[in-house]
Order: C-alpha cells, then structure tokens, then sequence
C-alpha cells in the first residue's frame, strides 16, 4: 500500500540519455511517469531527483562524457536542463500531473537556514499537488563545492521530507556480494548493515558521477531517517511499483528501527567535510557517556577554511571520529580562541561572546549507526601549539 507514502525516487543519466546520442530515452520517461502517475492517483507523494541534465546537453557543445572537462559540464548542464524538463513536462502532461524543478547547491543542503527554506519550496509544491524534480545546479557548482551525485542528494533529500521510501534507479538489479561482472556474484537482496559492503562498491558508469558506493551512503543515510532504500534496475515494466510489490529482485536497506531526529540526521549526515578539530583525551573519554561543550582549551588541532555555522567533525588524538557539532566560530576564530586562552574571547574577536565552540546542544556523538570520516591528512591540520 503507497496511499499516504512519501517517495522518493533517484534516476540516474544512463537510464534518461542515450549513451552514444546522447538524446532523451523517451519510451523509458513513458515508462517511468506513468508508473508515477498511478502512485500519485493512489494517494503517494512522489519527488523525482533526476541526473541526466550534463549528459544531454553535451550534443550541444559537441563534446563527450569522456573528453568533457568541468567548464564543458557546467555550460552542458546549462544546454541540458531546458531538454530535460521539457521532456518530463511533456510526457507528465500526458499523464495529468503538472512538474516543478527545484535546482540546489551543496550549501543549500549543509547550511541549515537554506535547508529549511529548501524544504519549505518543496512542501509547498507537495501541498499543490506538484512533483518536484530535483537536481543539483551544475552550471554553477565546481568540483570543490558540489554533491557530486544525485544518490546522496536524494538521500538528503528524502531526510528533509521525511521519506517513507527512496527507490533508486540504475542499469543492476542491486547491491552484489562482489563486482557483478565476476563469476558467481550473488545479489544481496536485504542489508541492515552497509559497513561489510563498501570495499565491494567501486565504479561509475560513463553518463553518471556515482557507482554502487554512493548508492549504498544514500541507503545509509535514508536508513538514519526512518526511510527504507531499494537500489532495483530502472528497465522495467512500472519500474517503481513493482520494486515497492517486491515483484521483482532488487536490494532493500530497511530502515532502522529507532531512527534520529531530523535534527541530528542534518548534524550527522553529511555531504562535504566543512572542517575538523582533535581535542584531547579527557574530551574523548568524555564522549563515552554523553556530549558535553567544547571550549578552547579542548582544541590541539584545526583543519580548515570553515566559517560559523558549519558542521565540522571532532577526532580522538588517535583518529578515530567521535562527533560532528554545529561550530560558533570560524577556523580562524578557532585558532586565535585556542591559542590565546590568556585573553578574552571579546579582546581577540571585538565582540561580546562566551567563547565556546561547539554547545552540547549542536553536537552528536557518533554511535555504530554512522559511518566515520577518516582523519584528514597531517599536512592539514594545523597544530594549535605553534
């Protein structure tokens, strides 16, 4: 039963663009949106994020996927989306829904008053009656500040929805226990935990910008917010129905059973790493039984740029990752507070501030539901002792 279920569903461009005429696969959008249109007839709320927008704009510029550089993508994507929504628009008119597009940056979903006004655009489109179609804005994004793929970007969200369902859309039936090209691969039908899984995951098709490894972060991602994930193949009969009927094979990451809050979802999940501190061991044993605040004195190395607002991810002297907390101040903030415990936060930053870094209150501790960031590298991190 859909009535009254939020889906999400991820298409990625191999299935939307032909791969040698880079043209619109038109019998498969025929395909998709009528399934849709029946999920919506039945009561479900249906958003749609969709790649395909690069890989279709490229004719354009007479250039290809494998000799396209990051100028040539952006201004492909700029070529791109207009064919792109036209067709979905088309093919939705002939099903009597109506579609929206709603472009996002990678601080659109990492910077939290922008979430929010992000999520508001799209619960308004729902309200309407409206299918979202969702994407990153590629003209603009560079490789240092993008998503990078729309698999997490739907994860996100899914998250900011509260997603009862993400259905993800490729050319496999799902998550196989080693390459799929191999002898013997057998496809993992359920998984609970994605951790064994990652190692196994490698790859990206020509068309798109994430394999199987991004497919199983968003699973991980959507599983944290109460959402289920099934990774199915896109070339079928009602592609999305039948995964949801389990009509056909496919992986489902079930959702756990006792999901975060919306609030610690955004804390935790991210898609970039803004920046990181090491704090000291009597912090790290203090994380073993709670949160507690972080003040300058905790602090023995900054890794940056970051700026107030900025989630960043705090780690044990050893490099293991312990938590991930909203910052009160800037990494070079940071730096002049830690350095200089001698002297008021007012005196070093000319404004009245208590001078601690990151409240218990915008901070989780990272537990076995969340998958750790290494380390950064040493030649970033700046110690604070000088």
């Amino acid at each position: 039963m859909v009535q009254g279920k939020t889906i999400v569903v991820k298409i990625g461009s191999s299935l939307l663009a032909n791969a040698e005429r880079l043209t619109p696969r038109w019998a498969f959008m025929h395909n998709l949106l009528e399934d849709i249109a029946r999920l919506r007839e039945g009561g479900a709320k249906v958003i749609l994020c969709s790649s395909g927008s690069v890989a279709l704009g490229l004719n354009m510029l007479g250039e290809r996927p494998d000799t396209a550089g990051l100028r040539d993508k952006q201004a492909a994507a700029a070529c791109g989306m207009p064919l792109l929504l036209n067709a979905y628009k088309q093919v939705a008119h002939e099903y009597s829904f109506e579609i929206a597009q709603v472009l996002v940056t990678l601080r659109d979903l990492e910077d939290r008053k922008r979430f929010l006004n992000t999520k508001n655009t799209v619960d308004r489109l729902l309200e309407a009656n409206i299918m979202p179609i969702i994407n990153e804005n590629d003209t603009i994004t560079t490789e240092e500040i993008r998503v990078g793929d729309n698999d997490r970007l739907s994860a996100k969200i899914a998250q900011m929805v509260q997603a009862d369902e993400l259905i993800i859309l490729t050319q496999v039936d799902g998550l196989f226990d080693k390459d799929p090209a191999e002898p013997g691969a057998q496809l993992v039908e359920e998984v609970t935990d994605v951790s064994p899984y990652l190692a196994v995951t490698e790859g990206v098709s020509s068309l798109g910008s994430g394999g199987m490894l991004t497919k199983i972060q968003a699973a991980h991602m959507a599983q944290n917010a109460g959402c289920d994930t099934r990774i199915a193949h896109g070339e079928f009969e009602q592609p999305v129905t039948s995964v949801l009927n389990d009509e056909r094979p496919h992986t489902k990451i079930p959702a756990n059973e006792r999901p975060a809050s919306a609030w610690a979802n955004w804390l935790t999940d991210r898609l970039q790493m803004a920046g990181s501190i090491v704090v000291t061991a009597e912090v790290a044993e203090a994380f073993k039984t709670g949160t507690r605040n972080i003040n300058r004195k905790d602090v023995l190395s900054i890794q940056g740029p970051y700026v107030k607002g900025d989630v960043i991810h705090i780690y044990s002297e050893s490099g293991d990752e312990l938590a991930r907390g909203l910052t009160n101040f800037s990494s070079d903030e940071t730096m002049a507070l830690a350095r200089n415990p001698e002297i008021t936060a007012m005196q070093l930053l000319g404004y009245k501030t208590l001078g601690t870094l990151i409240t218990d209150k915008n901070m989780v501790v990272l537990d076995e539901s969340h998958l750790p960031w290494d380390l950064p590298a040493d030649e970033v991190m700046t110690e604070v002792a000088p």
